[in-house]
């Protein structure tokens, strides 16, 4: 197999697209939320960020030229990388916004730089989990239906990334669906363009000028930031005075659930990967991914990295291992001269949604594709959970816009639960799924796989671990936060009993039931 074809260029316009969003998602919260400074983001957070990625880009690049040597194929497509999303939002709302807020509050000389270093905390442990688990977390893997691992991405894949990518599709119709076109033609419809011109090079090209015409783009004004050169810089220094402040548990709530999610969230895709026929080793690939993690936090990024949602899609367009480099040299560019900015202001996201919206889709499906057929009803179960999640998280989105709670009472309280009920709504239920909801969905698939092939103790086996991880607190426990909800880490005592009861059941399935006719 090559280091580059030419279909590494639609993989490499539709991941380099789905970073460069968590670029700018990064620098628009740390500017506008955290009041970071221009210095500090551009000199600091994204070179860090620039060696995280390039780590892992060149290792899974490599990783599928050796896979493509040994079997002696020629169609081993790398496994993606980058920004874990779900950390970002986390990190900057649950440890990074608190720790300025409660610097301020104490008076210190310089809330800004405490901020940064409680999110290079957050990374830092992070990255040790992801590295820590990578040497156990195959037995889970070989113990786990692939239902269960495959329908969690599907359900994360439904709606986060297919459902959202949709509404922005439909909000600008002109850009939206015409790009939706080509793709459909080109990676559907198995079609190429004469000159074999890649399909995702047209549609963001064509995006692109689209949105110039119909005044999408340019995005905001011009950028005046200097184009320069940011050196990767060791902040060694700021860890150690981070770790002996006496602060260093006080984030461990959101960063052992946080770990957790992106081991596991890696394990599902690497599970993927070899449903869509590429078999790696699961212990050396997520060691890289816990090693990336670990270089962003020594180098001064506090978002942590993870093997990403979509390999099926990026396989089907054609990517091999060039797309792979392609993207680490690109972000690494972005990241290191400042130049990020204006790409952002000449590119709008919309020039490139349709590529994200199709891998949505593909994921999506690969879950009903790849599994028995007797087990889709446990691949639904487990789609559930996210969809949920998606909900409570569509929920809140509305509930922030319509500026809710302004008067005396707070917006996310015990009060805005009546509310919902009022209208039969029972939000709740959605706020604890969406409490560890990754670990959710897989139990309830798996069990669901193991009543439908009548494995009554290994039923009650998952049952039995839902019940435990929601006593930790790891599962369905939530905390109302100023503007949001949180993992709070106590134990959900309720969810717990439920789960054990559930077990009980399952277990005396035995002499308790008995063949129903008909079915």
């Amino acid at each position: 197999m090559k280091w580059f074809v030419r279909t590494d260029l639609d993989g490499f316009f539709g991941l380099a697209l789905d970073n460069l969003v968590q670029l700018l998602v990064i620098v628009g919260l740390c500017d506008q939320v955290l009041g970071f400074s221009e210095d500090l983001i551009y000199r600091h957070i994204l070179p860090g960020v620039a060696v995280s990625l390039l780590i892992g880009n060149i290792y899974y690049a490599h990783q599928a030229k050796q896979l493509a040597a040994a079997t002696g194929r020629h169609d081993v497509c790398a496994l993606p990388y980058g920004i874990n999303a779900v950390s970002l939002f986390a990190y900057i709302f649950l440890v990074m916004l608190p720790a300025k807020m409660l610097a301020e509050a104490d008076g210190a000389e310089n809330p800004e730089r405490i901020a940064w270093q409680a999110g290079l905390l957050a990374c830092l442990g992070s990255g040790l989990i992801e590295l820590g688990g990578a040497f156990i977390v195959e037995k889970l893997r070989k113990a786990t239906p692939r239902a269960a691992l495959l329908s969690t991405l599907s359900g994360i894949a439904l709606t986060f990334i297919s459902l959202g990518f949709l509404f922005r599709t439909y909000a600008h119709p002109v850009v939206g669906l015409v790009t939706l076109g080509v793709i459909l033609l080109v990676y559907f419809g198995r079609l190429r363009f004469r000159g074999n011109i890649p399909g995702g090079l047209v549609a963001i090209v064509l995006g692109a000028l689209l949105a110039w015409l119909i005044g999408l783009a340019p995005v905001g004004d011009r950028p005046d930031n200097d184009l320069n050169l940011y050196l990767p810089i060791p902040v060694l220094g700021d860890l150690c005075e981070v770790l002996t402040s006496g602060h260093s548990l006080t984030y461990l709530s959101v960063i052992i659930p946080m770990g957790l999610f992106n081991l596991i969230g890696s394990l599902q895709n690497i599970e993927s990967a070899e449903a869509a026929g590429d078999s790696y080793p699961t212990q050396s690939s997520l060691a890289i991914n816990g090693i990336g993690t670990l270089a962003a936090s020594l180098f001064g990024s506090c978002f942590p990295t993870t093997i990403y949602i979509g390999h099926p899609g990026w396989k089907a367009m054609g990517s091999r291992a060039g797309y792979s480099i392609l993207n680490g040299v690109f972000v690494t560019l972005i990241c290191l001269t400042g130049s990020l900015s204006y790409i952002a202001w000449a590119i709008p996201i919309d020039a490139g949604m349709a590529i994200m919206l199709w891998i949505g889709i593909v994921i999506a499906a690969q879950a009903f594709q790849e599994t028995p057929k007797n087990h889709a009803p446990a691949v639904v179960m487990g789609l559930l959970p996210g969809i949920a999640a998606w909900g409570a998280f569509m929920a809140k989105s509305g509930i922030r816009a319509a500026d809710y709670g302004d008067g005396p009472m707070p917006a996310f309280s015990d009060a805005m639960l009546a509310r919902f009920q009022q209208a039969d709504v029972w939000i709740q239920g959605a706020f604890a799924l969406e409490q560890g909801f990754i670990m959710t969905a897989m139990i309830l698939a798996a069990l669901t796989v193991a009543i439908i092939e009548r494995h009554f103790i290994k039923a009650a086996l998952w049952s039995g671990s839902a019940s435990l991880l929601s006593a930790c607190g790891l599962m369905h426990s939530y905390q109302w936060t100023a503007s949001d909800t949180a993992l709070s880490l106590t134990p959900a005592w309720e969810w717990a009993m439920a789960y054990a009861i559930m077990g009980l059941i399952f277990l005396s399935a035995k002499w308790l039931c008995v063949e129903a006719d008909g079915y």
